[in-house]
């Protein structure tokens, strides 16, 4: 017990102690700063259609839940269930527009992530015989549209993501 002495600091450290000069406790050294200059609004509109994503599944798993707690759905447990776990889901998008408005370059691959989810389920409501069908149409464009807007280049270096071979430069 040296009480504190000649201890290492530690890499997260509140005091902000372990950092290279010139880098605070809230910018590690691993994530570089976000590009300098007004948002790009493909990066806009890529935050705003994740959001509404987000959205859509948490008003699906809040009318799931309220359905199996106060309706007459055929199995309740599988209703509440259902309903929990769509408002779960609904944090992934919800989480990556908010990266994306910041500028953070990890919010893409969330981002990147729910489109992809998102097929799926556009395709599946797309081979209903129901009302259904339109939904799947409207979900299918808003998946596809904001895959091209998060993989344009622009939106690629408003959040300072660099390419293949490019890590060290």
């Amino acid at each position: 017990m040296d009480g504190g002495r000649g201890r290492e600091p530690r890499h997260g450290d509140a005091r902000g102690e372990g950092y290279p000069s010139g880098v605070s406790s809230e910018q590690t050294p691993s994530t570089p700063p976000a590009p300098a200059g007004p948002r790009p609004r493909r990066l806009t509109y890529a935050a705003g259609l994740a959001a509404l994503e987000g959205l859509a599944l948490l008003v699906g798993g809040v009318w799931m839940l309220v359905l199996g707690l106060t309706g007459q759905p055929d199995d309740r447990q599988q209703a509440v269930t259902g309903g929990v776990t769509l408002a779960v889901l609904a944090l992934l998008p919800l989480l990556a527009a908010r990266g994306l408005l910041g500028r953070r370059g990890w919010s893409r691959g969330p981002a990147v992530i729910t489109q992809l989810l998102a097929l799926p389920v556009a395709y599946n409501l797309l081979q209903s015989d129901s009302v259904a069908i339109p939904a799947g149409i409207v979900l299918a464009v808003v998946a596809v549209t904001a895959l091209v807007l998060l993989l344009n280049p622009e939106t690629t270096r408003a959040l300072g993501i660099r390419g293949p071979g490019n890590a060290g430069k």
